[in-house]
């Protein structure tokens, strides 16, 4: 059963280069059921916040320097939905980064709206990288409707983009920036890591604070940062997407954790950073495994990197990355956050120890010295460039939703239009959405995602695919 396997997994040794950033220590928390409650008398209300909590989101809205912050324990998912909502009204134009999470494509899909996507980057290393500001204003000059804009920085991978000047270029087109910041809640306490978008001139930044900072796992902040958002109509949609009984549990952990980077944050990063450089120092030794660091990028490809994900690519080894990640996982008993054609990342935050990096770091090298590159496999280092093309658009994504679907086989499919998301989990970035058209192409890198052992979901037993019925 599932309690029994979790506690049978916390006294094991394997080490957690995942989410959540607290990373299974023993901090300083009462016994959850002693202070697990409802709204009772004296300790407030999450969705009329006036006293307790209010004085908690307060002290985040202080700390991160946003002018108004709430407490969402629904994850940076109910955020994400609440701001798109907050923000368009139904049947508007909204102007995505291709590499949002799929709870930006939900939200799209509940307001109805009209989405234009914008393309990042892909770097020479294959990964996904900035969301240009060029770009930005292009897609603005080209569609003069659109007035909100959705972009990802960090990515998953710890690619940053130039928030700041994308927030002047959305506002010189009078439009409104919302931010997923949600792998970034560490940014802007450190000179090590960037700046956080809410410094950043965006106007809507949703942060998670689990996924880098000690607090327990689904639980974030939505900053409001600017005057042109309705701090009626957040709280209105956060009351929607978020539940009606909020766990006191999760809100103090919240709460927890940024008092800790609040009276302990110099001390934490200062550790944090010494850990890191010594990691990389070590890294930049290995001779067949590559561990990218910021100068990995041009300034085309990534505006800022944070360096607290160590992306560990296969370079010159005869390793995929899933099996890179299958062997540290079973030989090692180092569980990765996610993998990808050529590479597996490392989610780290202040919380790990000096053990961990040595364990990874003594891994890296015996790998590095058995798996060299003369059975070398076919180079996936396009992997990404390869799979997240653009697809052609027939429908809107809520057009497509409403109608009726057909369950067929991948090849039976080209041509048709899909009825479903297809999507690499994680990141969570769709590969396809309802109302585009299946393409030979998209077919057979859904293929190799398959061949490669990576996790694609909206493939029925790896072999169908949702298409919209045809009239």
């Amino acid at each position: 059963m599932l309690y029994n396997k979790l506690v049978s997994y916390k006294n094991s040794d394997y080490y957690p280069f995942h989410m959540p950033g607290h990373k299974r220590r023993n901090l300083e928390f009462a016994n959850p059921y002693g202070i697990d409650i409802t709204e009772i008398d004296g300790f407030d209300n999450l969705h009329h916040a006036t006293e307790v909590i209010k004085e908690s989101q307060d002290m985040a809205a202080e700390l991160y320097g946003a002018k108004e912050s709430f407490y969402l324990i629904n994850g940076s998912t109910c955020g994400l939905l609440a701001a798109i909502s907050a923000v368009t009204k139904k049947g508007d134009d909204i102007l995505v980064a291709r590499n949002c999470h799929k709870a930006v494509y939900h939200g799209i899909f509940l307001k109805e709206l009209k989405a234009t996507y914008v393309f990042p980057e892909i770097t020479r290393s294959g990964i996904q990288g900035l969301i240009s500001p060029e770009k930005i204003d292009k897609a603005l000059n080209n569609n003069p409707k659109i007035k909100t804009v959705v972009i990802t920085s960090p990515t998953y991978d710890g690619v940053v983009s130039d928030v700041k000047t994308i927030a002047e270029v959305v506002h010189k087109h009078g439009g409104i920036l919302i931010v997923d910041e949600a792998h970034g809640a560490h940014f802007g306490f450190s000179k090590g890591f960037p700046e956080n978008a809410v410094k950043q001139g965006a106007d809507i930044v949703i942060v998670s604070v689990h996924k880098t900072l000690a607090a327990f796992t689904q639980t974030a902040l939505l900053h409001v940062c600017s005057d042109r958002i309705s701090i009626p109509q957040i709280k209105k949609y956060l009351g929607i997407y978020e539940t009606s009984s909020p766990s006191y549990i999760l809100m103090s952990g919240i709460e927890r954790s940024l008092l800790m980077i609040k009276e302990q944050g110099e001390k934490l990063f200062d550790n944090y950073e010494k850990q890191l450089d010594l990691f990389y120092n070590e890294a930049r030794k290995l001779k067949n495994i590559e561990v990218a660091t910021g100068e990995k990028f041009t300034k085309k490809e990534a505006f800022d990197f944070d360096y607290g994900k160590i992306l560990i690519f296969t370079g010159k080894t005869s390793l995929s990355g899933q099996e890179l990640h299958d062997i540290l996982l079973d030989e090692y008993h180092l569980q990765m956050e996610m993998c990808s054609g050529n590479y597996v990342t490392a989610i780290t935050s202040f919380m790990d120890t000096k053990e961990g990096f040595e364990r990874l770091l003594k891994a890296l090298q015996e790998i590095d010295a058995k798996y060299k590159g003369d059975k070398r496999k076919e180079n996936q280092s396009n992997f990404v460039k390869k799979v997240y093309i653009p697809n052609e658009k027939q429908l809107e994504i809520y057009d497509a939703e409403e109608k009726e679907k057909d369950t067929v086989d991948l090849e039976t499919a080209i041509g048709k239009v899909s009825g479903d998301y297809v999507f690499l989990y994680p990141p969570g970035i769709p590969i396809i959405v309802p109302g585009e058209v299946i393409s030979k192409e998209f077919v057979e890198n859904v293929k190799l995602c398959i061949k490669l052992s990576l996790n694609i979901d909206g493939i029925w037993d790896l072999t169908r695919i949702n298409i919209v019925r045809e009239d």
